[in-house]
């Protein structure tokens, strides 16, 4: 077993990733996340903001989320890549431009190692706003 040392929860797994504090908003989630993270996150979040300026910004199932009636898209921190969550029908859509990049149902993983493809994220953005916008 292991105690996080900040909020006393214990886990089976040593240095187990979890929030001690939810974050009400995005500010509040990247400033908990890894400083080497920040960066990366805040670029994503910039991208995506200019890309569909009329979505809210909020914290759904713990994740930085763009709001239109519904989750949009969303994208969270991970220890090795930045997890980009535009739903299974947008991954099928694009998947000839993800090929580079490991993806699962609903899932496109950004490895922090790698320039962030911010055209192709704007893309992914604007095309998930169409088709999920209410």
């Amino acid at each position: 077993m292991w105690t996080c040392p900040k909020c006393g929860r214990e886990f089976k797994n040593q240095g187990q990733g979890h929030y001690c504090v939810k974050p009400k908003n995005m500010d509040e989630y990247i400033a908990l996340q890894e400083e080497s993270a920040q960066p990366f996150l805040r670029s994503i979040r910039g991208t995506i903001r200019a890309a569909l300026p009329d979505a809210e910004e909020r914290i759904s199932w713990s994740m930085p989320t763009f709001w239109g009636g519904k989750n949009v898209i969303q994208f969270a921190a991970s220890k090795r890549h930045i997890g980009l969550y535009p739903g299974p029908e947008a991954v099928a859509a694009f998947r000839d431009k993800l090929a580079g990049y490991e993806t699962s149902k609903g899932t496109i993983r950004l490895p922090y190692q790698e320039p962030l493809p911010l055209e192709l994220i704007a893309e992914i953005a604007k095309w998930c706003w169409k088709q999920y916008h209410i």
